[in-house]
């Protein structure tokens, strides 16, 4: 059995096991087990299985799981599509398959893998499966941050990759802005962008790339997520007056660019291009005080 000494298993506050990764110092689905957030997070807050039975496009259904980790993800929407007929295509972006190839031999203490070991084994050799008769799962590997994605233009997007303190590169303004030329071109379909944080910083540099932003979901521990997409009107709760105020006086707001996490307060030319943003044109005031200019 190969050895993997970059991860352990832990046990989880309410039952349960994840994966701790000792390289980057961070556990996987820390508040919950790795089903349950795949659940609340990323799929049913998309209405996944709503979308794919309502679907009458010739072309497949898109998902693009980027960072696909111990593939919870994905196999949690997987199942929550069973009896559904339209197409689909799942797009799992990964840099490394080693924490997967190590929750594989661990299936049967993370329990959501159990009965999948053999769509996993093919994914990982083959670089494909066919998990279910409409649904076909592709592997992409390799920095997603340097990639060409020549991939189907996605509806909808599970993003998990490392928090900013340990890949920051994956949560820069180039990174958001590249997936936005994918999803904002005519003939791109309706999609949503689903992921954990809440961070000021990261739903800044979200929206001046381009995209929709709004209040997410609570799971596990977190109150409060992150959901973007390329139309707002497929947003609940769009970000609005509240959440610029405290754009402005935060202390790290700043967008994230590069490969460099330099925290601080969002600079005036930056706070004037969120400002023009669809998303908070109609915005006058903020917390009493004009907007800057």
């Amino acid at each position: 059995m190969q050895s993997f000494p970059g991860f352990e298993l832990v046990a989880l506050k309410g039952g349960g096991r994840s994966i701790r990764s000792l390289v980057h110092g961070e556990t996987m689905h820390i508040g919950t087990d790795p089903r349950t957030e795949a659940l609340e997070l990323h799929v049913r807050q998309q209405f996944l299985a709503e979308r794919v039975l309502a679907w009458k496009d010739w072309r497949p259904f898109v998902i693009w799981d980027i960072g696909l980790g111990p593939a919870g993800n994905a196999i949690t929407a997987i199942e929550e599509l069973r009896g559904t007929t339209a197409l689909v295509e799942i797009h799992s972006f990964e840099i490394s398959t080693t924490v997967l190839e190590y929750a594989l031999q661990h299936a049967v203490e993370l329990e959501y893998l159990m009965g999948w070991e053999a769509v996993i084994t093919q994914l990982l050799t083959v670089g494909s499966a066919q998990p279910l008769p409409n649904i076909r799962w592709i592997l992409h590997r390799g920095d997603f941050t340097r990639g060409t994605h020549h991939v189907p233009a996605p509806s909808a997007i599970f993003f998990d990759p490392y928090s900013p303190a340990r890949n920051i590169e994956m949560w820069n303004l180039e990174t958001f802005r590249s997936i936005w030329e994918v999803v904002s071109a005519p003939e791109s379909p309706a999609c949503m962008m689903t992921n954990y944080t809440r961070s000021t910083a990261v739903r800044v540099t979200m929206a001046l790339a381009g995209w929709f932003v709004g209040k997410g979901v609570p799971t596990g521990d977190k109150t409060e997520t992150t959901i973007a997409a390329n139309r707002p009107e497929l947003l609940d709760k769009l970000l609005g007056e509240d959440w610029i105020s405290r754009v402005r006086s935060s202390t790290n707001a700043a967008p994230i660019r590069g490969r460099n996490d330099e925290k601080g307060p969002i600079a005036a030319e930056d706070f004037a291009a969120l400002m023009n943003r669809l998303q908070f044109r109609n915005i006058k005031y903020i917390s009493g005080l004009p907007r800057l200019s």
